[in-house]
């Protein structure tokens, strides 16, 4: 396992300077990502797909565990390096790890056996819409475990009726049971982030049974929460067309017009996606 002193080693060997764009924060804990495997329950039957690896800390943490290892990094530094850190410090295992160099947003196939579990300390500015993709895209995935941004993970656990359940908790609760698993501290990292960060566990549910697309069902979630304040009458007048015929697909949905979108469940939201008046 690599400690703090073999990341900054590492990174001074590599010339390797951590950028706030890429939001990149380097575990340097081992009981920390040794803590993340365990909290992921992964197994030696799992292919897990791990985005943002960085220098390798959490890689190598799975990679005593997992059958397999995919990691997707967009640094071409950080990517050409990481091969060789884990032959160095793991030479067994080089023939169960794969690197893709790519946008983790943009990725749509990966080397080796499809991925069963994704664990991944993912940049705060971009965790949600990289998560989603993830989980969008690759179907296979049964289990995550992401750290990210403490706030970003309330508001990916929250449930209706908590103030910051929005967007991000909708979307990620149409694919799976979303829970926060621990919180991390701050000097696990290097260099530190001015804010704390939280563990975020995914298992792979059903999607909610109904007529209306993943992408019907999202629109009426965006609309839902781009003016939280608004009654789903008003905030959906947009989406269907007026609010005269928001309030019908509300109400044929079985649902109060006057309701505001943090209190409904994504098959809630289904529900009135499926109800669209039809533009003529």
């Amino acid at each position: 396992m690599l400690g703090a002193a073999d990341i900054r080693e590492l990174a001074a060997a590599f010339g390797v300077r951590p950028t706030k764009q890429r939001g990149q924060n380097f575990v340097i804990d081992a009981n920390t990502v040794r803590r993340i495997v365990r909290a992921a329950g992964v197994t030696p039957e799992d292919a897990v797909v791990e985005v943002g690896p960085g220098l390798g800390s959490l890689t190598l943490a799975l990679l005593e565990v997992a059958a397999h290892v995919t990691a997707v990094e967009i640094d071409p530094l950080l990517a050409q390096h990481l091969p060789s850190t884990v032959a160095a410090r793991m030479p067994g295992a080089a023939g169960r790890f794969d690197l893709v160099l790519s946008d983790a947003m943009e990725v749509a196939e990966l080397p080796g056996p499809a991925p069963t579990a994704l664990v991944a300390n993912l940049p705060y500015n971009v965790a949600v819409p990289v998560l989603l993709h993830m989980l969008a895209t690759f179907p296979s995935i049964e289990r995550s475990l992401v750290m990210v941004q403490s706030e970003v993970a309330d508001r990916l656990a929250a449930k209706p009726g908590n103030k910051v359940y929005g967007v991000p908790s909708v979307k990620a609760n149409w694919y799976a049971e979303v829970k926060r698993a621990g919180a991390i501290g701050r000097h696990v990292f290097w260099p530190a982030p001015n804010v704390d960060s939280g563990l975020v566990s995914l298992v792979r549910r059903q999607p909610p049974v109904t007529t209306a697309t993943r992408t019907e069902v999202f629109a009426v979630v965006d609309a839902a929460f781009a003016q939280r304040r608004k009654t789903l009458r008003a905030a959906l007048a947009g989406w269907a067309g007026s609010p005269a015929a928001a309030e019908q697909a509300i109400a044929a949905a079985g649902l109060d017009h006057t309701l505001r979108g943090e209190m409904l469940t994504v098959e809630q939201f289904a529900a009135i996606a499926e109800h669209k008046p039809k533009v003529s």
